[in-house]
């Protein structure tokens, strides 16, 4: 095992290399693990060469991150599928809301495939943000550096230092002053911008818990959208989608039901289940596609609430739907899950399952398929009784 200290470097492997890092999880504190792929200008070319929770896979799967679990994070590296532009992979950790600093964190540790190892050091270090290594060419072959370089700030400076702005960081305003007519001027390129407003949840982050705020959740809107396709040979005849949403609820005295566009139960916003379905895209085209919203102010009475989807008409196969459900929650971070899994000829996906976690909102991605609602309901020990229905 070779082992580096701030500033050593190793030659590694051109091709596939494992990055593990693995530190002390801070309580009430997350750590973010990500990943930027920079030019030679030690700028990134534009917001797919930054790799982090809402990105996963980049570059085409070149680098990825393969899992983000509490005290890890784990990626692939593949050296040998990187553009001759690429000229480094920068290796960063920031404190998720500078909740705390680096020094709180006990241990920290990245590991390579290979036999490389870095113990950082943390005492002293009062910054939320960290590049903890970077993979580098040098004379046509790749090494890697142990860097343990600390920034204020957490992630938004730290990706501004790459060339990475901000997209939900406000600009300063300018003071306002008379000014002369411009002169013309060549448009300006503008500069990668990568939302940091939107938390995707897949395999290797599968949940995510949002904190009350003083005023409450307001108005949680569920979204499923997804591409109108068309089935069938030249001669047969054109069929649209017909993907709907829907949710079981569970409230906290133990009432159960179901809110749905089959058997015209659209729920209530006012009254229990405080769940309502807005309407029924039948066709797809519809460009904003399905919602049901939640009414945040009661969400002390919900203790649960499994959004799903199902085929009702017309879809040969999930793949083809490409179908997305997207949470918005006043002052919290969008939430998307992606229906990206076959799941065969299986009527019905399970996708969130949104819990009431001593007051927060817990949402947890799940993404599993069933012949129908009522193994469904099986599955998640709803306890309900269906019949055939229509709409």
């Amino acid at each position: 095992m070779t082992a580096l200290v701030p500033g050593g470097n190793a030659p590694v492997a051109t091709g596939s290399i494992r990055v593990d890092v693995v530190y002390a999880p801070l309580p009430g504190a997350d750590i973010d693990v990500s990943a930027f792929a920079l030019l030679s200008s030690g700028k990134v070319k534009n917001d797919s060469a930054m790799c982090f929770y809402g990105q996963p896979n980049i570059l085409a799967g070149a680098v990825q991150l393969i899992d983000a679990s509490t005290g890890r994070a784990s990626f692939t590296v593949d050296l040998s599928r990187l553009a001759d532009e690429v000229d480094k992979v920068a290796l960063t950790a920031t404190i998720h809301e500078n909740k705390a600093n680096f020094e709180r964190v006990s241990s920290l540790v990245v590991t390579l495939s290979g036999g490389i190892e870095s113990r950082i050091s943390t005492t002293g270090m009062t910054e939320t943000a960290l590049i903890l290594g970077e993979f580098y060419r040098r004379q046509g072959q790749w090494k890697y550096r142990c860097v343990a370089q600390g920034f204020a700030g957490g992630l938004a400076p730290l990706a501004t230092h790459f060339g990475v702005e901000i997209a939900d960081t406000p600009a300063p305003a300018a003071a306002p002053a008379p000014q002369p007519a411009p002169a013309p001027q060549v448009a300006p390129v503008p500069k990668p911008t990568v939302s940091l407003s939107k938390v995707t949840l897949d395999k290797s982050r599968s949940s995510i818990s949002l904190e009350k705020s003083a005023s409450g959740f307001g108005l949680i809107k569920v979204n499923l959208n997804w591409n109108q396709r068309k089935s069938g040979g030249f001669f047969a005849r054109s069929k649209s989608i017909d993907l709907d949403v829907g949710c079981l609820f569970e409230m906290q005295d133990g009432h159960k039901g179901v809110v749905q566009a089959l058997g015209n139960a659209f729920g209530s916003l006012s009254e229990e289940p405080y769940v309502q379905l807005m309407g029924d895209d039948r066709t797809g085209s519809v460009t904003d596609g399905e919602w049901i919203h939640i009414n945040g102010q009661q969400w002390s009475r919900i203790r649960r609430i499994l959004v799903y989807a199902f085929i009702y008409d017309g879809a040969p196969n999930w793949a083809e739907t490409d179908g997305v459900v997207t949470i918005f929650i006043p002052g919290q971070p969008e939430i998307e899950v992606r229906l990206n899994e076959e799941g065969g000829r299986l009527g019905c996906c399970a996708i969130a399952l949104l819990e009431n976690d001593n007051g927060a909102v817990k949402v947890t991605r799940r993404v599993d398929f069933h012949k129908s609602q009522a193994p469904m309901d099986k599955a998640y020990n709803w306890g309900m009784r269906w019949s055939a229905g229509s709409k």
